[in-house]
């Protein structure tokens, strides 16, 4: 495809004066750089992709997309836009064919809930006979395969590669999270959503977007439309505060949730067990019966907001009961841990003050005796909610145990000491131990019948981020070794 083709329509484009010809394809990254390639140099939050200019070119490079002006022995080779990510969806688009119009778009953000409301509305497509990719913070599924996951959301290019992967499968749509981060960097500029879900917005990320008003900013730009029409439907969860403000919003339909009396899809019975949800749900299509093995209150916002999402694709009651019935489990959320032993354990991703409260409260209505849990604080990001988490921790729980979660390049001693203070706070008792395996060893040997012990922090991770880097690291796998150590076999 010619360069021009790929940049048709770009404001500001300026194409040095040899840097035509065919592009055989698109890439960000110089180390998947081919002969024949057009790299688009991003200066990342890490990475300057400027720097690894001369090795895309050595790899056969045709020509670098940049925002800034070319150093003059490039300037044949050099296409200035003003706006690096949009040029590069843009391009990736038409470089993939278009891969949009043949799929409806489910994009679904918020600070709690993306991972299990996407697994739901994915499980709901494919009930009702869609083939869909689901992409997000556990994996990748795409055309059949499943991918591992380098980021909640993709940069824009490799999107556009999963979509046309999806077309060439047979796809009809695909739901994906949407982060703060991709929307605040335009990783998602350019693509048209179908449905748009906001679940619910409290404190995260505050280090990278500085307050609330312009982490809340960059979620509303998913509702406002990416340089496209806005979303033709928009789930907006009606309990939180700032989903109310979304409703001021005009050009999509819009479809409330919650347990507000005022929602258009809520519960008008619920029964809460141990082992799942059962209930009435009313929607504006009509009302559908609830079965589901997800437990807890944060889990309902989850169906809920996924039964409204499914209403507005169109998809029929009968098969939305059939995908919420289907899904047994996500993994990393309220996972349980079950080596025959005789308190529950379960792992949870919740790794911000709101989402401990959620997890914790759900424990407690599955708790007859004492309530344990093991969390810790992420190092360079947001130190302001460690004391939160903290107090979160030690106010819903029995005993909560303190230990290093992704320290990264700080001190884990000194993060734990942040969180402290909102652990003493709290009045329960603790314990502290900056060793992981350590620390979900002490807890399970404490632990009795009747208990609820929650690892919480990691869920679905792999590793633990350290100062010299990711070193294997998995609380359901450290638990389950525990487990067989203290004596507990798998059930039969």
């Amino acid at each position: 495809m010619k360069l021009n083709e790929l940049l048709r329509g770009l404001d500001g484009l300026d194409i040095g004066l040899e840097a035509e010809g065919n592009v055989t394809s698109l890439a960000y990254d110089s180390r998947q750089v081919q002969r024949g390639s057009l790299f688009f140099a991003i200066q990342g939050e890490k990475a300057d992709g400027h720097l690894f200019i001369p090795q895309a070119l050595d790899r056969g490079a045709i020509a670098v997309v940049s925002e800034r002006q070319p150093p003059s022995e490039l300037a044949s080779r050099w296409v200035r836009v003003p706006q690096l990510r949009r040029a590069l969806s843009a391009a990736g688009r038409r470089f993939y064919g278009l891969p949009d119009l043949h799929l409806k778009l489910v994009g679904i953000t918020g600070t709690n809930g993306k991972t299990t409301t996407a697994f739901l509305v994915d499980s709901i497509l494919s009930a009702a006979g869609l083939r869909t990719a689901l992409l997000g913070t556990i994996e990748y599924r795409v055309g059949g395969r499943v991918l591992p996951a380098r980021n909640t959301t993709p940069e824009s290019l490799d999107l556009w590669s999963y979509l046309a992967q999806t077309v060439e499968a047979g796809g009809d749509g695909a739901v994906m999270e949407v982060s703060s981060h991709a929307l605040a960097q335009e990783r998602v500029w350019g693509f048209p959503f179908y449905v748009a879900v906001f679940t619910n917005l409290t404190r995260d990320h505050l280090d990278y977007h500085k307050d609330f008003e312009h982490y809340f900013e960059a979620k509303r730009r998913l509702f406002e439309g990416l340089g496209t029409a806005p979303p033709a439907s928009v789930v907006i969860n009606i309990d939180d505060p700032w989903g109310k403000k979304l409703l001021e919003l005009r050009g999509s339909r819009q479809l409330t949730y919650g347990m507000n009396s005022n929602a258009q899809v809520k519960v008008k019975r619920l029964d809460s067990r141990h082992n799942g949800l059962e209930g009435t749900i009313l929607t504006p299509a009509g009302k559908l019966e609830l079965a589901s093995s997800l437990v807890g209150r944060a889990n309902l916002a989850n169906i809920l907001a996924a039964t409204a999402a499914s209403v507005a694709y169109g998809i029929p009651l009968d098969k939305i009961e059939e995908g919420l019935r289907n899904l047994k489990a996500v993994p990393g959320r309220f996972e349980r841990i079950d080596e025959g032993q005789s308190f529950l354990v379960v792992v949870d991703y919740a790794h911000t003050d709101d989402a401990l409260r959620n997890v914790l409260s759900t424990a407690r209505e599955l708790t007859r005796n004492r309530l344990i849990v093991v969390f810790g604080c992420g190092g360079e990001r947001d130190r302001a909610k460690r004391p939160m988490m903290g107090e979160a921790a030690g106010s819903l729980s029995d005993l909560a145990v303190l230990t290093s979660d992704n320290p990264r390049s700080e001190d884990p001693l000194l993060i734990m000491n942040d969180a402290l203070i909102g652990l003493q706070k709290a009045g329960k008792p603790y314990w502290a131990e900056v060793d992981r395996e350590k620390a979900i060893r002490k807890a399970l040997e404490e632990a009795r019948e009747g208990d609820v012990v929650v690892l919480a922090g990691k869920g679905h991770e792999t590793y633990q981020i350290l100062k010299d880097g990711p070193i294997p690291f998995d609380d359901r796998e450290v638990a389950r070794r525990v487990l067989s150590e203290m004596g507990y076999q798998t059930p039969k």
